[in-house]
């Protein structure tokens, strides 16, 4: 029986041991973006966010992002409407985004630009990279 529960509690045990209690980033949407959240249609789903729209606003340890939720609340530190938190991987790596919506969370994705088509990168051995290495030698 002693053997049972200690098998059963040996994860839990080891991640408080290891200190592997999940940890979230707090990334505050900034007002003017807040006044337009607010005002917006809901959708569901994926939601794209910039980071443009947000401050970075320390970390919390919590199992889950409504933990995290509840104890930011009981700080005075409460999410708002289009917060994030940012599950926070080894490494301190990004992980999963969520937003603070008023129905609970939802996912979110960092938006990133598209390039455009009729953009060329020149490569080494374009002609144009050629003419810019010329201007860089010297004599």
């Amino acid at each position: 029986m002693l053997t049972i529960l200690f098998v059963a509690l040996a994860p839990a045990l080891l991640r408080a041991r290891l200190n592997l209690m999940p940890r979230y980033r707090i990334h505050r949407m900034k007002d003017a973006s807040r006044e337009n959240f607010r005002w917006a249609a809901h959708t569901g789903g994926l939601a794209i966010v910039k980071p443009k729209d947000y401050d970075s606003s320390g970390e919390v340890e919590a199992p889950t992002a409504y933990a995290a939720w509840k104890a930011l609340a009981m700080e005075s530190r409460s999410l708002g409407p289009g917060d994030l938190l940012e599950s926070i991987g080894i490494g301190d790596a990004p992980g999963d985004l969520l937003v603070a919506k008023y129905i609970g969370f939802e996912p979110a994705q960092w938006f990133v630009p598209e390039l455009k088509s009729g953009c060329a990168i020149p490569s080494s051995d374009s002609p144009e990279s050629a003419d810019s290495n010329a201007h860089s030698l010297p004599g």
